[in-house]
């Protein structure tokens, strides 16, 4: 069973000691691809070191809304030039994040428009954060089309049906992550029965949102299996299916990683 973490933050400092161990522990749960999006300017460099260090791994770039408020002089210039890095697979992790409203709002908006505009110019998907900002998402991305591009993907998918289906219309692919397995996540299983096939994909957003029964504690690669089993369980096909699936659809995103 081959596995595609499509979200994980490796170059976190709680990596910082036992990043081999992690990976090991991740190619044993049959974890072969997983790509790291960065935050910020300096995590943009990180998470390509990274990628270079590392067999399967990947990097995405780009400016967190949460990073928004500091942008710096001549970024996205630099994320440009970075994006042609052979292991440089997207532009994220951007979007917009009214919980925290780190930045104003106008300013998160601006910030991730002009980094789907960047995405377009270099042929490359973007990866969507969405945290109570979910109308102007929707807008952003129906007003600049990155699906009509590269494509992108709504990252840590935890919204209703209508959500799903405004996200697929508009040429996204929706991610899952931990949040599925948890007790109290039946809606969130219930959106997933209905994803079209050709959509989905699974994640695990680590060092967060480790999945049951690891809930609160650090959460790793390795664990993006248990978000692939519950997949599986809410669609009602076995776990390989949805292995296949995901990785297929992943390297269809994802298109310059290596089959």
């Amino acid at each position: 069973m081959r596995l595609f973490d499509t979200h994980c933050h490796l170059m976190d400092g709680r990596f910082a000691d036992d990043l081999d161990d992690v990976l090991a522990r991740a190619r044993e749960a049959g974890v072969e691809r997983i790509v790291v999006p960065a935050v910020d300017l300096a995590t943009c460099r990180e998470v390509i070191r990274i990628a270079e260090e590392h067999d399967g791994v990947y990097a995405a770039i780009g400016i967190h809304p949460e990073s928004a408020g500091d942008v710096p002089e001549g970024a996205y210039d630099e994320i440009e030039r970075m994006a042609q890095h052979p292991k440089v697979v997207a532009i994220g992790e951007i979007g917009l994040d009214y919980y925290w409203d780190s930045a104003p709002r106008p300013v998160q908006q601006e910030v991730m428009e002009k980094q789907v505009e960047l995405a377009k110019r270099v042929g490359l998907p973007i990866i969507v954060h969405n945290r109570e900002s979910t109308e102007d998402v929707l807008a952003l991305l129906a007003r600049t089309r990155p699906g009509d591009a590269a494509g992108g993907v709504m990252h840590c998918f935890n919204e209703r049906e209508e959500v799903m289906r405004r996200a697929v219309d508009l040429g996204m692919y929706i991610s899952f992550a931990g949040p599925l397995t948890y007790k109290k996540s039946d809606d969130l299983r219930a959106v997933a029965t209905i994803v079209p096939e050709d959509r989905l994909l699974i994640e695990t957003d680590s060092p967060y949102l480790s999945p049951h029964p690891f809930r609160g504690k650090r959460n790793e690669p390795a664990r993006v299996a248990l978000v692939a089993e519950a997949l599986a369980a809410s669609r009602g096909v076995p776990v390989d299916e949805i292995a296949e699936i995901t990785w297929r659809n992943a390297h269809r995103l994802f298109g310059k990683v290596k089959a």
